[in-house]
């Protein structure tokens, strides 16, 4: 009953610890973005902003410093905690000067915007150092049994601060005005760090010196440099199939997954003729969806022991058998299909979240958590950056270019898409977390040699 008791409690911690993160992304893509664009006269050019927002997904590759370094040099004793702390002071601090850019680049002021680019690649460098530092920590203080709940609490922490965001925006500012969003952006500090720190104080354990030197085992210094950890990486990624291959389907599954999240309401608009309100509801039922299923599968799979492979295996086929049904919706012009396909799909994002993110955390080794954490953060990020410039360059190019019609144009997309899931399960296939661990850590340190020699 204690251990059931001690599990809860971690959860909610680390769950609560990720309540920033989504309020943040939140406020960007639901709020700043609308502002910029359609609330301030004459309004920001939309390729400026969209290309801003998707900015700090490219900034993922990071990850894999961050995560190096913090296994390296932990602070004060501690690898994951202060990294934690430190970036989330660092990007919640950015929207405190957010309403001003947003006018600047309303207003289409050239200095404004070069000003908004600097801002979001600090932010995407400290949402990099968070975001390996944070998953690291749930690698190393969760079993594999309790993992698949963990993960899917977190998760299902993250959409639900962005529903907060999103209701706490319309009391605070129901209509735009720039007194009000300077009071919504000024509460994200707080919200940020005081959810930051009840989350993770005292969760991580303190290292001694000898323990850490015992975790590292003698690995060459030179490799901590920023260029060093890329080239370990990309060692890492040249000589181990799984590494490779693993990297390859998290990124080809997270673009497959998020090339609708852009265009499915200008979908609705442009095939079906759906007003707001309609099309809006789109991301409530796939939204919701994932809600339901990651709690679910989060803790059927820590009674049942569900192998994280095969969970994310059934999640992308559900993804791509929903987003071929979009497909045939758009061709045949049957809007009814629409919200039954959006909450299979949403059903496949859950379960696809808990088994890949599990299985993101038991391809580690002890001493490398940090490395191979920030290797599989940075093909998330760019399976996101690509799948942002592949949506938009495929509306572009096939339907405002007036090449196809709407309904062929984006059955043609969502097609592209259920295709490019069906990739990453073949990908998937021939992925072993036990094949994975059977390069150790003094194969590790073999190929951390090797890059220093050369």
């Amino acid at each position: 009953m204690m251990r059931i008791l001690r599990l809860v409690i971690l959860t909610a911690r680390l769950a609560i610890s990720r309540f920033g993160a989504g309020w943040m992304f939140a406020l960007l893509t639901f709020n700043f973005n609308r502002v910029a664009i359609a609330d301030i006269h004459p309004g920001a050019i939309a390729i400026v902003v969209t290309s801003l927002l998707g900015l700090h997904q490219f900034l993922s590759f990071t990850q894999v410093y961050w995560g190096r370094l913090a296994d390296r040099h932990p602070l004060l004793g501690y690898r994951r905690t202060p990294y934690i702390l430190l970036s989330s002071l660092g990007a919640s601090l950015v929207f405190l000067v957010l309403p001003y850019v947003a006018i600047g680049l309303g207003t289409r002021d050239p200095l404004a915007m070069v000003g908004a680019y600097a801002l979001i690649t600090f932010f995407g460098v400290m949402m990099a150092m968070n975001g390996s530092s944070s998953n690291s920590l749930i690698a190393e203080i969760t079993d594999e049994r309790t993992r698949g709940m963990v993960v899917s609490v977190v998760w299902a922490m993250i959409i639900i601060s962005g529903i907060v965001s999103a209701g706490i925006s319309r009391v605070i500012m129901p209509e735009y005005s720039h007194e009000a969003m300077v009071q919504l952006y000024s509460l994200t500090p707080w919200v940020v760090m005081i959810t930051a720190i009840v989350g993770i104080l005292g969760i991580e354990r303190r290292i001694t010196k000898e323990e850490h030197a015992a975790l590292l085992n003698e690995q060459p210094e030179e490799a901590a440099s920023p260029l060093g950890t890329f080239r370990v990486a990309r060692s890492l990624m040249r000589t181990n199939r799984q590494v490779r291959g693993f990297t390859l389907f998290v990124l080809l599954a997270i673009m497959g997954i998020f090339l609708q999240d852009a265009i499915l309401e200008p979908f609705g608009a442009q095939v079906f003729g759906k007003p707001q309100a309609e099309t809006a509801a789109y991301q409530q039922f796939w939204g919701a969806g994932a809600l339901l299923s990651m709690l679910g599968i989060g803790i059927v799979s820590t009674i049942f022991p569900i192998a994280k492979k095969t969970i994310a295996t059934m999640g992308s086929f559900a993804i791509a058998g929903s987003l071929a049904v979009v497909s045939i919706a758009s061709i045949t012009h049957q809007p009814d299909l629409m919200n039954p396909a959006l909450l299979i799909m949403g059903l496949g994002v859950g379960f696809f979240n808990v088994g890949a993110l599990s299985m993101m955390m038991e391809m580690t080794i002890e001493g490398q958590t940090g490395l191979y954490m920030g290797i599989w953060g940075m093909a998330q990020g760019l399976g996101n950056g690509f799948a942002n410039i592949f949506s938009g360059g495929l509306v572009t190019g096939l339907i405002q270019t007036k090449l196809l019609e709407p309904a062929l144009g984006y059955s043609l997309i969502f097609g592209f898409e259920a295709l490019v899931m069906v990739m990453a399960i073949v990908v998937l296939r021939g992925i072993s977390v036990q094949e994975f661990k059977g390069l150790s850590q003094q194969d590790v340190g073999a190929v951390l040699a090797l890059d220093t020699a050369s």
